[in-house]
């Protein structure tokens, strides 16, 4: 039964995870900002540095849901500023959710950097790059939280097109399907970065 909806389910499923993949962007480069800017506060001083430590521990502890549905609720709906409307939308609502994560993780990545750089590593500094793509794919997983608020993205295309399905084995072969089609393009992603690692450790020895 679940090959006669194939043709009909990919393409909205792609559709869907490319959404995904907006998300983990939309994040990333916010949470560059922040995390950078939290980055440099942590070696600036020793005042800024305990000020950040706080602000990145917090941020490190906040759960993404609980932030997602806090800012849905937070701002009216119609709420406007100089005419325009200012409510995230769900989309948005989950990248922001998303930004506490990405800013504390590049920011300790930051932080990592600027030492090894200090130490006179600049193959070790370089670490920054590998680790802030993991972020971006940890990120990639982590959008499926949109499912729970509507947000088009492929976690909610499974799951509609799960509903369809009267017969268990179904369901679980189209979870498999979903499960694959995430799984290998992000496995093959962090197999890069493993190697990306081990090549600057290797460079790093020498």
């Amino acid at each position: 039964m679940i090959e006669h909806f194939l043709p009909q389910f990919l393409p909205k499923f792609l559709a869907g995870m490319a959404v995904n993949f907006e998300i983990a962007a939309l994040a990333l480069v916010m949470g560059l900002t922040l995390g950078l800017i939290l980055a440099w506060a942590r070696i600036a001083s020793r005042a800024s540095g305990v000020s950040a430590a706080a602000i990145i521990g917090l941020m490190r502890a906040a759960p993404t849901f609980v932030v997602m549905f806090f800012l849905l609720n937070i701002v009216p709906r119609d709420a406007t500023l100089f005419g325009l409307p200012v409510a995230p939308s769900g989309m948005m609502a989950v990248a922001l959710s998303l930004v506490p994560y990405a800013a504390a993780y590049v920011a300790d990545a930051g932080v990592a950097a600027v030492l090894q750089w200090r130490a006179g590593s600049s193959h070790g500094a370089l670490l920054f790059l590998p680790n802030v793509t993991r972020a971006f794919f940890v990120l990639v997983m982590s959008s499926g939280a949109g499912a729970a608020i509507g947000v088009n993205e492929g976690i909610a295309v499974l799951l509609r097109q799960a509903e369809q399905f009267p017969a268990l084995g179904d369901r679980l072969a189209l979870f498999a399907l979903g499960v694959a089609m995430f799984g290998i393009p992000l496995q093959i992603g962090f197999a890069l970065i493993r190697a990306l690692q081990r090549r600057l450790s290797r460079v790093m020895v020498l």
